[in-house]
């Protein structure tokens, strides 16, 4: 049978990692860029990534390196590039206005069976789609950074977005291997940066009220929350941590409340604060492109192998 064809549009970092994880899941995959020379680099990044994987054992899919590359073209060409394809990638740069654009030109020539998505990681559906003529067709599927890495996606409707767009969406995420997460409707930040800049907000009204370092506050999420979130989230936490939700109620509610009353104001992020906690960061990761670069790769061998252990958990 002729694999199903998707087609990405962007091939930036995010781009190259959905062409994988879609070729991943046996998908014919037309990458789109303007120039073709980022294009080019793109199918090197992708090649190099895959056959380390692959080297790895941490490859996605039942295919070889060279079985999924092969899924895998270029374009220069929208129209040609969403030609045949039943699923549309947004992957350009967080600008509205650009996004917009990209999707005017899609509206044109879609069809209207095609789903068009966007990978966008905090602009409203209701900002990008409206008064689109297949409005009822797109849709938001933003991905955690690296997505080949982190199987997370979140799935936000515009007001308009048909319901089957959604549900087609949703069971497409989980073929190709992803685990989707349905909003039920927009807002700001969608889920995972809300729950992200709540984190990311105290963490530095602590640092900036001299409370903990810089540095310990990171060890207090990777070597305490963190271990305990990599496989349960915050609410089976509290079900866990007593007889079940109302019995965690039962007996912290007052105490959270007093806790969660004493929280600050919404930082500036800048200023002293800014200058403490990069200062501390830098000392420990420097900021200079091979040493960042080492540091995500390491990064992502780690969150690979955590992924292995979480699929060889559920499978035991």
């Amino acid at each position: 049978m002729e694999p199903s064809q998707v087609a990405i549009i962007g091939s930036g970092l995010i781009g190259r990692n959905w062409a994988m994880v879609f070729a991943a899941g046996g998908f014919k995959v037309k990458l789109y860029d303007i120039a073709q020379q980022q294009l080019t680099s793109a199918l090197e990044y992708i090649r190099k990534q895959m056959k380390e994987l692959e080297e790895s054992e941490s490859l996605k899919g039942t295919l070889s390196a060279e079985q999924q590359l092969a899924l895998i073209s270029t374009c220069t060409d929208l129209k040609a590039a969403v030609e045949g394809a039943t699923f549309v990638q947004e992957c350009t740069p967080e600008n509205l206005e650009l996004k917009r654009k990209i999707f005017g030109q899609l509206d044109l020539i879609a069809d209207d069976n095609v789903i068009l998505s966007s990978s966008t990681s905090c602009l409203l559906p209701s900002k990008v789609f409206t008064g689109l003529k297949h409005v009822k067709q797109c849709i938001v599927s933003h991905p955690v950074n690296p997505p080949y890495f982190v199987p997370l996606v979140e799935i936000v409707p515009h007001p308009e977005t048909d319901p089957s767009t959604t549900e087609r969406t949703y069971a497409l995420m989980k073929q190709i291997g992803q685990s989707p997460v349905k909003l039920n409707r927009e807002i700001e930040g969608f889920v995972l940066n809300r729950l992200q800049y709540a984190l990311i907000s105290e963490a530095w009204r602590l640092v900036g009220d001299g409370v903990i370092s810089p540095t310990d506050l990171d060890l207090v999420m990777s070597d305490g929350l963190g271990m305990r979130y990599a496989f349960i989230g915050p609410l089976e936490t509290m079900h866990l941590n007593a007889e079940g939700i109302s019995s965690y109620c039962e007996r912290y509610r007052e105490g959270m409340k007093l806790v969660l009353n004493t929280f600050g104001p919404v930082p500036e992020f800048s200023g002293e604060i800014e200058e403490k906690i990069n200062q501390a960061i830098s000392e420990k990761i420097p900021v200079v492109p091979e040493v960042l670069g080492a540091r995500r790769n390491w990064r992502d061998e780690c969150l690979t192998s955590l992924a292995k252990m979480k699929k060889q958990m559920k499978s035991d």
